[in-house]
């Protein structure tokens, strides 16, 4: 059944994209139909390209500013800032993240539409190929024979026949049959101009495919390996894998944004195209086929005339005349002239290479073959295709906006760790409370344990504590309960003497939480303190 055109009707977002304003760098608008050897049209595509450009550098420079007036207003936090709140760095990691992944998804789902879609339109290609190359070989056979082995027979017997008048009428009328077949032949279009312009469009659009393909899946696995070492970084907290972050990031944002003009323009351009193919095609094939050879293989339909109707009835009449005549001279002269029935034979296998040749060339001239494989290709470019690279640029797109809030984040995650280490190093040598200060202040080797503080009062002062008892001595319960545990005295343990028990020395840390009564560090702190002085005084 043959295939109507009307069969194609282009998908919606080609009109859509075909309607995107063609401008070149002048700002003039250009025609829209697909041109891709005209200057102004090149132009257009590239000034849609240089628009995710714009968008790159405009967001390299929020980010530059962004990061210069974190840098510019950034104070070294007094030690009465409280410790920053790390709950916006973690949802904001975790919603780039996910962005992140998103993008992703859809970025293997595009790519793998727009593979497909080249593969439709480069095995359709190959096909219609193919189907030419067909044409040219029947053709080339069918006129080699008719120009040099027919010749060559009619020739000798020519020669044979010379003395009966009647046989080289009936060789002159059959020279007049091949002459009639050859000029035909002869006016067919020459479709090995054409085969050769097919396969070289399909070798190398099967060449950028193949890169294109690869350079995208090495993008998103690249995309895929940044968020996972972010999520490890912010885990470990790791300034070196934050610092990787940072650059790796930059650089996939160039790229996304990259990749977001070359889809867009690619996009746009696939479009004009597939809004109106048929156009294209006819223009493109005005030197090697006539306009209505074009129109009949492009529309396929019954309404239009068989451009080689002519052709094939003048050459299967041809032949079926020939090879009555041939098998009239093979009954009649062959008893007469038994060398001619070589050469007579020769003819009608010829004749009947060119009879099946025929039945061949029929077939492939039809249009429904050539036709199937044009509307297999452009269902393959102008749906997957274009389909498959409106889910990269949305892909490009997600990964520039995801990738521009983890640039925003990661300084706050520096900002964060480098106050985590600064609180870990705070810590005073002459705090009591210290674990390594009371394990370095203990000596087995001392005889006495000296009292570690003086207290003046108005209602009198002590000035020293009497030592306990020396360590040779059985050593005291506290003093037993301790090395129990730790293997090191607890001087907090140590009953102070006398009625009015001086507190514990504070240390700076403390001192510095007792300034906010309202925090819980303060608070905690206060507790601890509260509960070392009680089992001291009891």
């Amino acid at each position: 059944m043959a295939l109507s055109r009307q069969d194609y009707i282009a998908p919606w977002w080609t009109y859509w994209l075909h309607n995107f304003p063609h401008l070149n760098f002048n700002f003039q608008t250009v025609d829209k139909t697909f041109q891709p050897e005209d200057a102004s049209y090149q132009q257009s595509l590239i000034f849609l390209a240089c628009v995710s450009a714009v968008g790159l550098g405009l967001s390299l420079m929020v980010l530059s500013a962004y990061l210069t007036c974190l840098c510019c207003c950034h104070r070294e936090e007094d030690e009465e800032v409280k410790r920053p709140d790390t709950c916006c760095v973690t949802w904001a990691a975790v919603i780039t993240g996910l962005v992140i992944c998103s993008a992703v998804c859809v970025g293997f789902y595009g790519n793998s539409e727009t593979n497909d879609g080249v593969y439709q339109l480069t095995y359709s290609i190959y096909n219609a190929n193919h189907t030419l190359g067909g044409i040219g070989s029947l053709v080339g056979n069918s006129l080699g024979s008719m120009q040099v082995g027919l010749k060559e027979h009619l020739e000798r017997l020519d020669e044979i026949f010379s003395p009966q008048g009647d046989y080289t009428q009936t060789l002159r009328f059959m020279q007049q049959m091949a002459n009639n077949i050859i000029q035909q032949l002869t006016a067919m279009p020459d479709t090995r101009k054409v085969q050769v312009d097919l396969a070289a469009i399909a070798d190398k659009t099967s060449f950028i495919e193949y890169y294109r393909w690869l350079t995208y899946l090495l993008l998103l696995i690249l995309d895929l390996l940044i968020c996972l070492i972010a999520c490890l970084g912010l885990a470990k907290q790791s300034r070196w894998l934050l610092a990787v972050i940072m650059v790796c990031a930059v650089l996939t944002l160039i790229m996304s944004w990259v990749s977001l003009g070359a889809g867009t323009a690619t996009a746009v351009g696939i479009s004009d195209f597939c809004v109106s193919p048929d156009k294209f095609i006819v223009n493109q094939t005005k030197d090697s086929l006539s306009a209505d050879i074009v129109h009949y293989y492009l529309y396929c339909s019954q309404s239009l005339p068989y451009p080689f109707q002519q052709f094939l009835t003048i050459f299967q009449r041809s032949v079926t005349t020939m090879q009555i005549q041939v098998q009239g001279l093979l009954q009649y002269s062959a008893a007469m002239y038994p060398t001619a029935e070589k050469d007579l034979l020769g003819i009608q296998r010829i004749l009947n290479s060119s009879e099946f040749n025929l039945h061949q060339l029929t077939a492939l001239l039809d249009c429904r073959s050539l036709h199937e494989d044009y509307l297999e290709a452009l269902l393959g470019v102008c749906y997957d295709g274009v389909e498959g690279l409106l889910y990269l640029c949305l892909f490009s797109l997600l990964a520039a906006c995801a990738f521009c809030a983890l640039l925003c984040a990661v300084p706050h995650a520096w900002t964060l760790i480098a106050i985590r280490d600064r609180d870990y190093d705070d810590i005073d040598e002459e705090d009591p409370f210290n674990p390594s200060r009371r394990i370095s202040t203990y000596n087995p080797s001392r005889s006495q344990v000296h009292s570690f503080c003086s207290y003046s009062s108005s209602m009198g002062s002590q000035t020293s504590l009497h030592p306990p008892l020396p360590s040779t001595t059985s050593t005291p319960e506290y003093m037993n309960q301790s090395m129990l545990f730790e293997r090191n005295p607890r001087y907090e343990n140590v009953p102070l003497i006398g009625s009015g028990s001086p507190p514990p020395s504070y240390s700076p840390n403390f001192q510095r939480y007792c300034r906010f009564p309202g925090s819980s560090s303060s608070r905690s702190l206060r507790q601890h303190e509260m509960r070392s002085f009680n089992r001291s005084s009891r």
